[in-house]
Formats: structure tokens, C-alpha cells, sequence
């Protein structure tokens, strides 16, 4: 290391948020570019743990619909799908590991409580699950189907895209797949890297025939779910996997639905809408927050909840009354959904519009290991571009 330091031009300190120890990039004559070491045990010894970029903010208890425990959002999945197999008995759950609960336990207990038959393991697949999923749907069974990551659904995406969304039409609606619901893991999770923390919403948003939903916690996610397994149309529900233990709060015990293609209005405002979904929804919450008490800026916060098709008339009425937007998702900036959101305000507010609309995303890159905590759209990155827009 000494030698190292030697030889190089400097030093340049890196301290990856929670990362849990130093890295240092060397320069300089016999230095590869980039080169990454970790600081050794002697000169850092404490281990931090790494901070998640957002606050979990719960909801108020709901109380209309009976009974409530409190859950995080894996168990209010499980709760779903409990309630899905009990009332209908022609629903089964399959997938990766779904039999011994799923590697985020999602599934745990179903298989004991339903039998084999109902919740059973699958082939390591995707484009076969998904076409086994269209064939049960088909047959007018109820199949909710696991693809592990969201990261690797594209070997289904053929069967998404060109089977599931398109089997009604191709047949004039004489038989359809509409009770197939896919769901995923989404999103960053801290250490998730390339392969498990991509958000692939947008490459199904330009797909007519399916409909996309991402929630923000436990109670949207159970309320939403079983919206997505009642609906006569394949269904993807994406779930943010850093909220499945993340996120706790008070959900019913006993079945019931939030609508689909219809935004939340979380946090009403006059000068600033503020557009996000998943784990974002927390972001611009607390960047409301800091906007009010920094700024003195009233923001209008909305969740999106269903990617396609998407609440059009929320967002506008929004967008009419602030004259301003910023939608932020954690996908690559070209071609996110933010770009769809943003064209079709900008068709329909043209003139209400007191400044451009700002998107906040991820990077185009791949998605980052170490690096994440610069990739991520976090707080900071939403209040900047909050203050451009206001100064503009």
C-alpha cells in the first residue's frame, strides 16, 4: 500500500455511503485507471452500517375496513395471496422458490396451508413461467405468477408483450389470459448492483394489453395486489424490494382494493406537483418537506401507483393549479416514464406552465455496486432541481 502511495500522483478519499470502510482511488505511473482498494482494518476499523437514501413514511391507520396488524411489506404480500387462495379456488402461485416461501418470504406458509398443488416450485425459466402463467390464465384459473428479480423478467418479455398483453385481441376477446398477475422484486436495494436493481416498468409501459403497478407500502400493497389478481387484464406488480422490511405500518387483516390507473394526491400544494412511485414516493415527501421549510414553497405530492395505464387527469388538474412539475424515478433518465409524463403535460398545460418540468432520475448507466449512493435520485438531487425550477 505504501509503495502504492508512493508512486501515485495522490490520494483521492472516497467514502461510500454505509459502505462500511474506506476506498481510495489511485493515480498515477503503473496505477491502473480506476483501480478501487479498501483502506485496511487497522486504519478504519469501525464498520458502519449502510443508511438507506429515504424515510419510510407511513400512512394514517385506515380504518374502514375492519381489523388491522401490523406489517411490513412482504408480509402484507403474503396476506394477498392468503386472502387470494382462500377465496378463489382455482388460484396457484408459482415461481423460483415460491414453495419454501420465496428468497424474500413472500410466500411463506402458503404451500403448508394451500398444498403442492396450489403453490409449487418452478424451473429456473422466466419465458417459461410466464407462458405456463398465460396458459392457466387461459383456461380461466387464477395464476400469479413469481418472476424472482425484475431484472431477469426479459426472457419472458416475448411472452408478456407478444402473448399475454395481445391474447385478447388477437381473438376478438373469444378467450383472453386477463386472470394472470406477474409479480416482481424492483428496484434498488443497496448492494443490488447490475443484476438486482433495475426498474424495467418503462420497457412494459409502451405495451397496450397489460397494466403496470408499483406500490408505495405495505397497505397500497396488499390493497393493490389484490386489485391487479381481480382485474380482467394481465397484471405486472412490481415490488420495491428495499421496502419489504423497510417499510411497516398498519395493514387490514381482511381482503380489500385500491383502484388501478388512479394516482394518489398524498400532500396537497400550490406551487410545486411533485410525480414519483415505489420507494420515490418517500424521496419527494421528505424533499416537500425541506422545500416548505427552506423555501417556503408549497408542494403537491402524488403518488402514480399505476405505471400504464397511467391517472392523466390527477397529474394535469395538479400540474394546471402549481404551473410547475418534477417527476422522479430511480430508471435511467432516456427514455423513463418520466419522459411520457412529461410530453404529455407538456401537450396538455403548454400554457399553465410557469417553468420547464424537471426530471430526476437515475444515470444512464448500468446500475452501479458501490457507486450507488451517487446514482440513486435521492433528496438532495430533488431538492436542486425543486430550487432551479422555483428561480427560473
Amino acid at each position: 500500500m505504501a509503495a502504492g502511495a508512493g508512486t501515485a500522483g495522490r490520494l483521492l478519499r472516497l467514502r461510500a455511503a454505509g459502505a462500511g470502510g474506506r476506498w481510495r482511488r489511485l493515480r498515477g505511473a503503473g496505477v491502473p485507471r480506476g483501480f478501487l482498494q479498501p483502506a485496511s482494518a487497522g486504519e478504519d476499523t469501525a464498520q458502519s452500517r449502510r443508511v438507506a437514501h429515504f424515510t419510510f413514511q407511513p400512512d394514517p391507520e385506515p380504518l374502514e375496513y375492519g381489523q388491522t396488524q401490523k406489517m411490513n411489506l412482504f408480509q402484507a404480500v403474503t396476506s394477498a395471496l392468503d386472502n387470494s387462495l382462500a377465496k378463489d379456488p382455482t388460484a396457484v402461485i408459482f415461481g423460483e422458490d415460491v414453495a419454501f416461501g420465496g428468497v424474500f418470504r413472500c410466500t411463506v406458509g402458503l404451500r403448508d396451508k394451500y398444498g403442492k398443488d396450489r403453490v409449487f416450485n418452478t424451473p429456473l425459466c422466466e419465458q417459461g413461467i410466464v407462458g405456463f402463467g398465460i396458459g392457466i390464465a387461459v383456461t380461466g384459473a387464477t395464476a400469479i405468477a413469481e418472476i424472482q428479480f425484475a431484472d431477469y423478467i426479459f426472457p419472458a418479455f416475448d411472452q408478456i408483450v407478444n402473448e399475454a398483453a395481445k391474447y385478447r385481441y388477437r381473438s376478438g376477446d373469444l378467450f383472453n389470459c386477463g386472470s394472470l398477475t406477474i409479480r416482481s422484486p424492483w428496484g434498488c436495494v443497496g448492494h443490488g448492483a447490475l443484476y438486482h436493481s433495475q426498474s424495467p416498468e418503462a420497457f412494459f409501459a409502451h405495451c397496450p394489453g397489460i397494466k403496470v403497478v408499483v406500490p408505495r407500502s405495505p397497505f397500497q400493497a396488499k390493497g393493490l395486489l389484490l386489485s391487479c389478481i381481480e382485474d380482467k387484464n394481465p397484471c405486472i406488480f412490481f415490488e420495491p424490494k428495499i421496502l419489504y422490511r423497510a417499510a411497516v405500518e398498519q395493514v387490514p387483516v381482511e381482503p380489500y382494493s385500491i383502484p388501478l390507473s388512479r394516482a394518489e394526491v398524498i400532500q396537497e400544494g400550490s406551487d410545486v406537483t411533485l410525480i414519483a412511485w415505489g420507494t420515490q414516493v418517500h424521496v419527494i415527501r421528505e424533499v416537500a418537506s425541506m422545500a416548505q421549510e427552506k423555501l417556503g414553497v408549497s408542494c403537491e405530492v402524488i403518488d402514480l401507483r399505476t405505471i400504464i395505464p397511467w391517472d392523466v387527469d390527477t397529474v394535469c388538474k395538479s400540474v394546471i393549479k402549481t404551473g410547475r412539475l418534477l417527476i422522479s424515478h430511480e430508471a435511467p433518465l432516456t427514455g423513463g416514464f418520466a419522459s411520457e409524463i412529461s410530453s404529455t403535460v407538456q401537450e396538455e398545460c403548454f400554457l399553465n406552465l410557469e417553468a420547464p418540468i424537471s426530471r430526476v432520475c437515475g444515470y444512464d448507466t448500468p446500475f452501479p455496486h458501490i457507486f450507488e449512493p451517487f446514482y440513486i435520485p435521492d433528496k438532495w438531487k430533488c431538492y436542486d432541481a425543486l430550487r432551479k425550477m422555483i428561480n427560473y
